[in-house]
């Protein structure tokens, strides 16, 4: 199957109300994709990771109203989430980047392909949500810029 048809694919699945799709080509292609809701939760995690989801499910009081403002890129896909283009390259953004509209702020690799992930907003980034290499999920928030 072709790059194009299997972005398009992902993207129509990102876009649509479905949670989950197999499709058998009659070549013997295979494609199965899921998602799942924001409100879901992992619930098969490493203890000290339900530990570090839980702080960051409560924030403190003095934090609620400065976390509250800014956008969030969300992830637009299931994957794993980079920082950086390569093992020891520098991270495309870190806490207190200014980004433009269209800026490269990581990647997200689907199906062993490396997706580029563009902010559609222009500020100061001023929180990440994800570490390098974590598994992200689609809608997944990455980062909150501040304008």
């Amino acid at each position: 199957m072709e790059y194009e048809k299997i972005k398009q694919l992902m993207d129509d699945m990102g876009n649509s109300k479905l949670t989950s799709i197999s499709i058998d080509f009659p070549d013997g292609t295979k494609i199965t994709m899921s998602k799942q809701d924001e409100s879901v939760q992992v619930t098969k995690a490493e203890p000290e990771k339900q530990e570090k989801i839980k702080n960051e499910e409560e924030p403190k009081k003095s934090d609620e109203k400065e976390e509250a403002e800014g956008d969030i890129i969300k992830a637009p896909m299931v994957g794993t989430f980079y920082s950086k283009p390569s093992p020891t390259s520098d991270p495309y953004v870190e806490v207190g980047s200014i980004v433009k509209e269209g800026d490269t702020v990581c990647i997200v690799e689907a199906m062993k392909l490396m997706n580029e992930i563009e902010t559609e907003f222009s500020g100061v980034v001023t929180q990440i949500f994800v570490e390098d290499g974590d598994t992200v999920e689609y809608g997944t928030p990455l980062f909150r810029i501040k304008k």
